[in-house]
């Protein structure tokens, strides 16, 4: 047996890798950790968005919890920001979205959060991880401690007021495209942008259980790109499955990924004094083109590894205000603690209202360098990263690229992967740079 939990919750397919006893157990654990603690019944928050199975391990999570003797509130179709926020503003003992992002339907996840709407401690996940393996034993409830559940769903229009006074526009003569990728976002994004003013037009908002994520979303954002260039929309957005992330396109149908969201906000929130510290918090895969056009701008940043965890760990620990992934995972921590797909629109929009200007202006200044990933399956991650030969390949790309470039090799937190990432001067170079490491790694066998 393993670790179950990574890097974002535990992952993987449904009914396979990740099973419902996994999830009644997870719930088991909950309940009765929460309950012991704080010598009442545990009061537990769980949302979940639209893949087939996500109601399967809302209801074996909710059976378990109930079962150690907790109230568990039940918030249906959600993003998983508004989970972390609704635990801090109702003060829930922790909450658990059932949600693989990004991943194909067939995967789904378990994630876990504190009290204080954060990631759950590693050392508790740890002891899940026992009581998963029969490690461990808790006591069961009876009687009259055994818990019940509630279905909330005012829990959603809470969160969906909040956004509108957190960021308070008038969004009339907006028009917006969204892509809501067949997902969380189907709840309340569209509903969100209109009721500001905006008008919205949808595609992908019909979710049946297996087209979440399906050539939609922020990892397929092609059909958005080709409305926004046939339409007149003065922006698009594109939502990951359980929409805590997004990415842009503007009015020509260009992508404008995280990078670009880093760059406008803390360019805007130095121009009205709210970049604390003139931080950015950046993970290892932003883009040379960003850390470039950062210090044009005289804006410092520092790095993270990968994982929205990390960069809120930095952002925490030295009171920054943003920071996030170029994959759009933004965190505005004057108001949430993780990353929140709806709230970074509403930021952009009001940039764009406060500015005048369209994503095109708003980007002057920065060039992202072409940028080549791939992934490749091995089996065994940390051999792989061990092996003084791939590092030797490595080493021999990064001296070729010299300061017009960079190479970066790291394993995937949530699969059976390492990424071989390369940015040069041209696409071609990127090609060159990274098919001389994948070939390595297909031919070794790790």
């Amino acid at each position: 047996m393993g670790r179950y939990f990574g890097t974002d919750g535990a992952r993987g397919r449904a009914n396979d890798t990740l099973t419902l006893d996994m999830a009644v157990k997870i719930g088991q654990y909950l309940g009765w950790y929460y309950g012991k603690e704080n010598k009442r019944h545990a009061k537990i928050l769980i949302g979940k968005d639209t893949r087939l199975s996500s109601d399967m391990f809302e209801m074996g999570l909710a059976a378990g919890a109930t079962s150690t003797g907790a109230v568990v509130y039940l918030l249906g179709v959600c993003p998983t920001p508004s989970v972390s926020f609704l635990i801090q503003k109702e003060q829930f003992d922790c909450g658990i979205m059932v949600s693989a992002s990004h991943n194909p339907f067939h995967d789904n996840g378990i994630k876990l959060f504190n009290g204080e709407g954060c990631k759950m401690d590693p050392a508790i996940e740890a002891l899940i991880e026992d009581y998963i393996d029969d490690k461990s034993e808790i006591e069961i409830a009876v009687n009259e401690k055994i818990g019940h559940t509630i279905s909330w769903d005012e829990g959603l229009e809470l969160y969906e007021s909040w956004l509108k006074s957190v960021v308070d526009i008038d969004l009339n003569g907006m028009n917006i495209a969204l892509d809501l990728a067949n997902g969380s976002a189907t709840s309340c994004a569209a509903e969100t942008l209109s009721a500001l003013g905006a008008t919205v037009e949808v595609i992908h908002s019909a979710p049946n259980g297996i087209n979440i994520n399906t050539k939609c979303g922020s990892t397929h954002p092609q059909e958005l790109q080709r409305m926004m260039k046939e339409g007149n929309y003065h922006v698009g957005f594109a939502f990951d499955g359980d929409a805590d992330r997004l990415i842009m396109v503007n009015s020509d149908g260009e992508l404008c990924d995280g990078d670009y969201i880093l760059y406008i906000c803390s360019r805007y929130m130095k121009s009205v004094n709210r970049l604390n510290k003139n931080m950015v918090v950046t993970t290892v895969m932003a883009n040379l083109g960003l850390y470039k056009a950062l210090d044009a701008n005289k804006i410092d940043y520092i790095q993270t590894a990968v994982g929205d965890k990390y960069v809120f760990e930095e952002m925490q620990k030295n009171d920054y205000y943003i920071g996030g992934e170029q994959s759009g995972h933004i965190i505005f921590l004057e108001h949430e603690v993780t990353g929140d797909g709806l709230m970074t629109a509403l930021k952009i929009l009001e940039i764009m209202k406060a500015t005048g200007k369209s994503l095109q202006e708003l980007s002057e200044g920065l060039f992202i360098y072409p940028q080549l990933l791939k992934n490749v399956t091995v089996k065994d991650k940390n051999a792989c990263l061990e092996s003084k030969e791939l590092q030797e390949v490595v080493d021999s790309v990064a001296q070729d690229l010299g300061d017009e470039g960079r190479i970066l090799v790291r394993p995937s937190g949530t699969e059976p992967l390492i990424r071989v990432m390369v940015e040069a001067k041209t696409d071609e170079l990127c090609a060159e740079y990274v098919k001389r490491v994948t070939d390595f790694l297909e031919a070794n066998n790790f």
